[in-house]
């Protein structure tokens, strides 16, 4: 289910630009002005943890994780995704 605060980003070319914390204490994701903050308690190793992100921001947002691609940062904390 969608978080209300976050549905206005499920728009289809929608470029989502987020920071990422990985071996957090929990999984969150947190709206902070233009730019997200994703939780993850996964490491980032073998690009777990950004799988991690896009199947928790993809939850938060109310889209299939499919919809989300990852356009930069694939090992950067930084990242943009854009939705599909």
């Amino acid at each position: 289910m969608a978080d209300p605060g976050f549905s206005h980003l499920a728009v289809v070319g929608t470029m989502i630009a987020v920071r990422v914390t990985p071996k957090a204490a929990r999984n969150r994701v947190v709206l902070e002005g233009d730019r997200v903050r994703v939780y993850v308690t996964t490491v980032p190793e073998g690009g777990k943890a950004t799988a991690m992100v896009q199947k928790l921001l993809a939850k938060t947002i109310g889209v299939a994780k499919s919809r989300l691609v990852l356009r930069r940062g694939q090992t950067s904390r930084d990242k943009v995704f854009e939705v599909v």
